[in-house]
């Protein structure tokens, strides 16, 4: 009797830890589900523009503090790749085709180039007009477009950079511009601006002008921040200070809004194996967090 009843119990103690464990693997892809990816407070409170290079090797900037640039491990681990000249702060990164990185460097009124290969950083682009380069997205003839906003006086500008370095002022007089984004197709230019609560989108030709600039989608409350689409063209857009993740239709219809840890979410991109993925960066926790997602991004 006392030996059936210790089997049975080895059987039932199995069965739990199977249970458990197939419990943790479905919840840990369950969509729409925030998850740490690193510890905390790892990074300054200017944690932003999450990229990964052609490896799949994830950087982020502002890694211990202003003015470097982190790699994050797929478990978590974080470690130094470069520190900045001194006086710059990076806000995003951006690769090329070449996979080389691009910097805007919001203290200098620059964009930064960094060889990959020796780890160089020179200007790309210097423009003492600019007020504070905040976010970057590329086009396939390698043309920059830049936000710029002025966070004191709330207004903002956009820029186009050329291949060569050259800035074009797109334009002047907008809000707090912030976070922006190309469609898969390249013909629409998503621009927010943080304070105003509006998004943007122009239509865009192959040589990178823009027109046709119409109000794409207004909110009543919290930040805009960074913005990232995915292969269908649908727009994700972080809100910081409220801490969600929002969903847009190419049309500008509401899809969904995912709840994240933290509040102040300011940037996104898509990896992972299938391009399916969302890594977030939280400036409240100084860390990141990950978010399965139904669909993959543009670049996938």
């Amino acid at each position: 009797m006392i030996k059936t009843s210790r089997n049975l119990f080895s059987i039932l103690f199995l069965v739990a830890i199977i249970a458990f464990t197939l419990n943790s693997c479905s919840s840990s892809k369950k969509p729409f589900v925030a998850r740490d990816l690193t510890g905390e407070n790892l990074f300054s409170v200017n944690i932003e523009g999450p990229a990964f290079d052609k490896n799949g090797q994830l950087y982020v900037v502002n890694y211990l503090h202003d003015g470097t640039i982190g790699k994050v491990s797929a478990d978590g681990n974080c470690s130094m790749f470069i520190e900045l000249p001194a006086g710059s702060i990076a806000n995003s990164i951006l690769f090329n085709s070449s996979y080389d990185m691009y910097l805007p460097d919001f203290t200098g009124h620059n964009v930064l180039f960094v060889d990959m290969r020796s780890q160089k950083v020179s200007v790309f682009c210097h423009e003492p007009r600019m007020y504070s380069p905040n976010d970057l997205c590329m086009n396939k003839q390698g043309q920059i477009f830049a936000s710029d906003p002025d966070w004191k006086n709330s207004v903002g500008q956009l820029w186009r950079i050329e291949s060569d370095g050259k800035p074009v002022l797109l334009e002047e007089n907008m809000g707090t511009t912030n976070g922006i984004e190309l469609s898969p197709d390249e013909k629409t230019l998503y621009l927010n601006e943080s304070i105003q609560r509006k998004v943007w989108k122009y239509n865009m030709d192959e040589k990178g002008n823009v027109s046709g600039k119409k109000l794409f989608y207004q909110f009543d409350d919290f930040g805009l921040d960074g913005m990232k689409c995915d292969k269908k063209g649908n727009l994700y857009i972080t809100r910081w200070g409220k801490g969600t993740i929002v969903v847009l239709s190419p049309q500008g219809k509401f899809i969904r809004e995912i709840p994240l840890k933290g509040k102040n979410c300011s940037n996104l991109v898509f990896g992972g194996k299938d391009g399916k993925t969302m890594f977030i960066t939280l400036q409240d926790r100084k860390c990141m967090e990950k978010v399965e997602n139904d669909v993959a991004g543009r670049k996938f």
